[in-house]
């Protein structure tokens, strides 16, 4: 018997591993970029819906103007980094409106210092309400999370072409969602919720005079969805193992 060399003293080489490892998920600098405006829209909607102005005589909460936008850029989001990454932003921005309002509720409880001289002028704009809080956050997030599915219905089910008639649809079915979600949320008078409540006649206005504003915005910003391009579809994934 011929002694053991160094070869057969080392440890055995491990098997070659069946497993295969997926592809990365790319983020492109445009999905990036939808991603901030729409957290940043979200969070300038959800401020500016203080100021109620009168258009065309007729009250409208200024956020209106902006609020549907944030439906065209989270198709954007879909379009170009996918399913997942939209419902990601949608959760992501409503915890970061949460916290705006919980934050303003603390600084409302701070005392002002005497020389400055707005301190209640602070509290009586920017302290939250938090009924219309809630009832806006949960609109946002159960009308955009159906906006996702609509959109992935869509374009996996229907065409991927025509990308203005994905958004169009999209948008046609959680506009309106959002709209009634918020009027009755934050307005209505509930079994369970009375304060702050409205005339359902009131509330029913309120729904009406949002629901074209935001149809309108939300048809001007179609165009948007052409800015960005086409996710590429993941490449397969590569087998470690040899033959």
């Amino acid at each position: 018997m011929n002694p053991p060399t160094s070869a057969d003293l080392a440890e055995p080489a491990p098997a070659p591993s069946s497993t295969t490892t997926s592809a990365p998920i790319v983020v492109t600098r445009a999905a990036l970029v939808a991603i901030g405006v729409y957290v940043g829209a979200q969070v300038i909607s959800q401020v500016t819906s203080l100021k109620i102005g009168v258009v065309l005589g007729r009250a409208v909460d200024m956020g209106t103007f902006i609020y549907p936008i944030t439906f065209t850029l989270r198709d954007l989001v879909h379009k170009s980094a996918g399913r997942q990454a939209a419902r990601t932003m949608i959760v992501t921005s409503a915890l970061v409106n949460l916290f705006l309002a919980a934050y303003l509720a603390w600084t409302v409880r701070v005392p002002s210092d005497a020389d400055w001289g707005l301190g209640q002028a602070y509290s009586d704009v920017l302290g939250p309400i938090w009924r219309i809080v809630i009832a806006s956050i949960l609109a946002m997030v159960i009308s955009e999370l159906i906006d996702t599915e609509v959109y992935h219905w869509w374009v996996t089910r229907v065409t991927t072409g025509h990308q203005w008639a994905r958004v169009l649809v999209s948008n046609a079915v959680s506009v309106p969602v959002d709209n009634a979600v918020f009027a009755i949320g934050a307005f209505a008078s509930l079994p369970f919720l009375r304060s702050n409540a409205l005339d359902w006649s009131t509330v029913w206005d309120i729904f009406l005079v949002n629901l074209v504003v935001k149809g309108l915005v939300s048809v001007a910003s179609i165009p948007l969805i052409y800015l960005v391009p086409e996710r590429r579809p993941p490449a397969p994934p590569v087998s470690s193992s040899t033959p």
